[in-house]
């Protein structure tokens, strides 16, 4: 016992390793990539990056409707859609403001708006499922905006990076500036690293290097915490599925956010999160409901609830986009913040006093 808890305690600190290493390789090559092809970071945040960090709900959806009841489906969705909002948009926001511009505005949030209000609406009117053709309709949208957002990238691909890119950056001394006291290994691989930078065919590899590693880190930190928690600390089940696993689901939109908000790419840390979730409520959800065919995803009372949250996270976003200075900035983070910790404490509240239902 003590052998294997020892093990997971390194695993979960191989996890983070991997998850912040990762996340600064991905945001590297996504941002280096859209310079390339002169393309918005936003494009593709809500493109590539967005679905890359959406595999882990991606994993559990298919294997879920494929071997298991389903029950975990709809929950994984819409706690990441919770978490993606109030945790990791916040503390992007308190970190940095994030411009949002005005397509995003106009086109982006009200289609996210839209699609969220339509999953908890189809759940809802279905006998508390989602029908086959119902997880069809879901999947011919994410095509649709995927189909948009492919042919808005090819005629902004003659225009230079968006304004917004400027507005946080580091400056470039800092960027590829050596520590004096480093030696001189680190600094000669360190310029390496960024003259290779240059080369769209190094960007493509610490992309998919970056994403693989930001995955299975994320895996690690979700497998040894869970047992962490329930076998050495006795945390009852549904506390951890609510925390540990709701949050490590998204830790790879988390690192990935955070890490592009620090460095200046605030394009790809609101694209991620709001491409995320229109991925998790039309692809995954669409996935989910036709790969249970006939028998139907299951939608609960509770999934309700989330829903709900939701779309109410998704209206904050939205109508903190409006401002004055049409950015998130930290007062918004520091209310989604809020609201996130409102949300958890009914959740606790309802599982152990009022039990609503």
């Amino acid at each position: 016992m003590a052998g294997v808890a020892v093990l997971k305690v390194f695993l979960l600190l191989l996890g983070f390793v991997l998850l912040v290493k990762g996340a600064d390789f991905f945001v590297d090559g996504a941002s280096g990539i859209a310079k390339k092809l002169k393309v918005s970071t936003f494009i593709i945040g809500v493109t590539v990056v967005a679905l890359g960090t959406s595999a882990p709900e991606a994993a559990v959806t298919i294997m879920d409707a494929t071997t298991g009841s389903g029950d975990l489906i709809v929950g994984n969705i819409l706690g990441s859609n919770i978490i993606n909002i109030l945790l990791i948009l916040g503390v992007s926001a308190v970190i940095c403001n994030l411009p949002v511009e005005k397509s995003t505005r106009m086109i982006d949030l009200p289609f996210l708006l839209v699609t969220s209000a339509l999953f908890v609406l189809l759940g809802f009117l279905g006998n508390n499922s989602f029908s086959w053709w119902e997880g069809v309709i879901l999947l011919v949208l994410y095509f649709a905006y995927m189909a948009y957002n492919v042919v808005f990238a090819v005629r902004q691909s003659k225009l230079q990076l968006e304004e917004a890119h400027t507005v946080c950056a580091i400056e470039a001394s800092e960027e590829v500036s050596v520590p004096q006291q480093v030696n001189g290994w680190y600094a000669n691989l360190k310029l390496k690293y960024e003259a290779l930078k240059d080369k769209v065919w190094f960007l493509t590899v610490i992309t998919v290097v970056g994403l693989a590693m930001v995955v299975g880190g994320a895996q690690l930190v979700v497998d040894s915490a869970e047992y962490i928690s329930v076998e050495l600390f006795k945390i009852p089940p549904e506390i951890v599925a609510l925390t540990v696993v709701a949050f490590g689901t998204s830790l790879p939109e988390l690192v990935t956010s955070v890490s592009a908000a620090r460095k200046g790419d605030v394009g790809i840390a609101i694209g991620n999160i709001i491409g995320s979730n229109i991925a998790n409520v039309l692809l995954i959800g669409g996935l989910g409901a036709v790969c249970k065919g006939t028998l139907g995803l299951p939608f609960s009372t509770e999934g309700l609830v989330s829903g709900i949250v939701a779309f109410v996270a998704a209206v904050i976003i939205f109508v903190s986009s409006f401002g004055k200075k049409k950015c998130l900035g930290r007062a918004s983070g520091i209310i989604m913040l809020s609201c996130l910790v409102a949300y958890y404490a009914f959740i606790f509240l309802n599982l152990y006093v009022f039990n609503i239902y």
